[in-house]
């Protein structure tokens, strides 16, 4: 007979799995973050690991995939406000939360050795996109309401926003001394002289 499975744990031990991971990579890189490693990290066996995710590969896409996830249910938790330059403002001040995250510069090595893979390359520009449509949204609204400066396009004030995070993330990722909760408020003040009518 078979066994039936409870979605909630399921859900569960994939969410310690991908934690475990994202600990992993961050901490050995891609390489030495080996399927054993993260088994034991997350405290079950190598057969329940590849229950979850066949390959290390397909765990790291899992937790790339997670972030997409993560980035569409916040921006859809701001439908209905009226104040589309703080929903842009907070956007960023939840990025620059996210990657307070001490595993993040890490990861975001991690990552950088395999972007090449053309699934992980495709996570990454899935994930870009996914910001990407959503902030030129709430840009546009805050130009049309005049709270943020109307000189450039949307998709042009968008990019640049993305620049300067991405820019902070790489900074995060390449420099020791560089800290997330250090340079916090410089990142939350360029954005905010960037929009700036």
């Amino acid at each position: 007979m078979a066994r039936t499975v409870d979605p909630e744990k399921h859900e569960q031990r994939r969410l310690a799995i991908i934690d475990a991971g994202l600990t992993c990579f961050a901490e050995l890189g891609y390489e030495g973050a080996t399927t054993a490693r993260i088994s034991r990290h997350a405290g079950i066996g190598s057969g329940t690991f590849f229950h979850y995710f066949p390959t290390k590969a397909a765990l790291l896409l899992a937790i790339l995939e997670y972030g997409t996830r993560e980035t569409n249910d916040w921006f859809a938790a701001q439908t209905g406000r009226s104040d589309p330059a703080q929903v842009v403002r907070d956007w960023v001040r939840h990025t620059a939360d996210d990657v307070g995250d001490p595993r993040v510069p890490g990861f975001v090595r991690a990552v950088g050795a395999v972007m090449s893979e053309p699934a992980i390359a495709a996570a990454l520009a899935a994930d870009d996109e996914a910001q990407r449509r959503s902030l030129r949204i709430w840009i546009r609204r805050a130009q049309q309401a005049g709270q943020v400066r109307t000189d450039v396009s949307a998709p042009t004030l968008t990019s640049w926003v993305l620049l300067v995070l991405d820019g902070f993330l790489g900074r995060l990722a390449t420099e020791a001394t560089f800290t997330a909760a250090g340079q916090r408020r410089m990142l939350l003040d360029t954005v905010d002289r960037l929009l700036a009518p």
